[in-house]
């Protein structure tokens, strides 16, 4: 049976804008072990454009220098809902080269996006896919700074891709986005139709294995004087209402029942299928 084969897709705009301290996100960053990594020339990062007036950003300014704005994707045939939470992708025993993907989730005025909620998929070292079970997949949420990191392997190469990383974003409150990431200096690149320049993550030998870094910008207009969401009462100001949908706008401190048991939602979203209240404590507490 042929491979289901993943279309061409013209990329789309994803947000931009202003920046944090350069100097203070990278001695954030080198304390995650995620300083720059350079192959092939330097890939501009977000977290190195000046901070200039929020005031008056056009939708999707840009935030990165000279790199353009962070842009969107196809999810392609493989996309699985429900994937584990978990920022490791390999165990011991799991054949390939070992990669290390590090960075940063900024508003479009560059100030880092915590608990957005990073959804990663890939190939697997021969290049397949795991559509029976969750290998090489896996759901985290950015830190209080705005940081990720993801354990994984190289993936191997897919019949008419060059290697590539899948994600998900959605911040707090915002909508999905969808892209993809790949590495410098590939042959494929010049071939894969898919393939965005922008895209391309920072990637250095690390041993045996591979570190890369990559900032994703997300259009999420934040005011750094109040806070993006309004914290959950305890206990809820009204009991559990409602069965839980995807498509939904939840507030955090909303209740709802999934499966006959109730939550309370703790950061504003919009519901997405595959991150139902049992499967992403980060959105709901269950009571």
């Amino acid at each position: 049976m042929p491979l289901p084969q993943e279309p061409t897709s013209a990329p789309g705009p994803a947000g931009n804008g202003r920046r944090v301290s350069r100097k203070s996100v990278l001695r954030a960053a080198a304390a995650l072990g995620a300083a720059p990594l350079l192959v092939a020339g330097p890939v501009a990062l977000a977290r190195e454009q000046p901070l200039t007036g929020g005031a008056g950003l056009a939708p999707t300014p840009d935030c990165h220098d000279g790199d353009g704005q962070t842009v969107e994707q196809m999810e392609g045939p493989y996309f699985k809902p429900n994937s584990p939470l978990r920022d490791s992708l390999v165990t011991a025993g799991t054949p390939g080269i070992r990669l290390t993907v590090t960075g940063y989730v900024f508003d479009r005025g560059c100030r880092p996006v915590p608990n957005v909620l990073l959804d990663f998929w890939q190939a697997d070292d021969n290049g397949a896919y795991d559509n029976s079970g969750y290998s090489f997949r896996g759901h985290q949420f950015s830190t209080a700074q705005g940081a990720f990191s993801l354990t994984t392997i190289v993936p191997g190469l897919y019949p008419g891709r060059t290697r590539h990383l899948h994600v998900k974003l959605q911040a707090p409150g915002r909508r999905v986005v969808t892209t993809q990431l790949y590495f410098p200096g590939e042959p494929r690149n010049s071939t894969d139709t898919l393939f965005d320049s922008r895209l391309v993550m920072n990637v250095r030998q690390a041993g045996p294995g591979r570190e890369g870094t990559f900032d994703f910008v997300l259009d999420v207009p934040q005011d750094p004087t109040t806070p993006p969401t309004t914290p959950p009462t305890t206990p809820p100001t009204t009991p559990p209402t409602g069965t839980w949908a995807a498509g939904r706008a939840y507030r955090a401190g909303d209740g709802v029942t999934y499966a006959g048991t109730a939550y309370r939602c703790l950061q504003a979203h919009t519901a997405v299928t595959g991150w139902e209240p049992p499967n992403v404590p980060a959105l709901w507490q269950r009571l």
